[in-house]
């Protein structure tokens, strides 16, 4: 299933705690013991995708494509599997940038200032369920697609600085120097200690 950004964003109310509400309510589509989907249905943003537990690690990546509770797509699937084989009870799948899009080239050219603001306090909001957040750096070489994403990870790290983060990746880095996107991964893969200090 693909996604071709079909309304510019700046046009949509966009709102995470409004949205965190909807979704923490009992969900038709799927059970809303087991996933946190925000927002809970299938919009041109989203902000949080993951399995509910005691330990769940936090993985950063790029932008949401298509996936939902029970329809997870296969990047999510190798970052369920590789958060389970390392120790991790669940998932939170979270994105540097929250506008949906199959293809990052399709992702918007300029940052859309109100939907960046919402993502860092979906960020902040995901540190805080956890007593030492863990998050797993996952974005690959996307993260060149436009020069607003390093901006985001810059204000993540920032906030993860604030919030006590654990960073770590998941296989080798690129010849850029850039954490590995999760689909090729294997799942025995172990996590290793990392930082984005060098993303400026």
């Amino acid at each position: 299933m693909r996604h071709v950004p079909g309304a510019d964003t700046r046009t949509l109310k966009v709102d995470f705690e409004d949205d965190l509400a909807k979704a923490l309510q009992p969900q038709a589509a799927y059970d809303a013991e087991k996933w946190l989907f925000v927002p809970p249905g299938y919009t041109e943003y989203r902000f949080i995708l993951g399995t509910l537990g005691q330990r769940p690690l936090i993985c950063a990546g790029v932008n949401p494509s298509t996936a939902a509770p029970d329809r997870l797509d296969r990047t999510l699937q190798s970052v369920e599997r590789i958060a389970l084989n390392n120790g991790y009870d669940s998932f939170m799948m979270f994105n540097v940038c929250a506008q949906r899009a199959t293809d990052p080239d399709s992702l918007d050219a300029e940052m859309d200032p109100v939907l960046h603001r919402e993502n860092m306090k979906a960020f902040r909001y995901l540190l805080s369920r956890a007593p030492h957040p863990v998050v797993w750096a996952a974005w690959g070489a996307v993260i060149e697609k436009r020069p607003y994403l390093r901006d985001c990870v810059r204000e993540m790290r920032r906030i993860g600085q604030e919030c006590g983060v654990t960073w770590v990746r998941c296989g080798p880095l690129s010849k850029k120097g850039h954490p590995h996107h999760p689909l090729y991964l294997k799942s025995t893969l172990p996590l290793e200690a990392w930082t984005p200090d060098d993303i400026d």
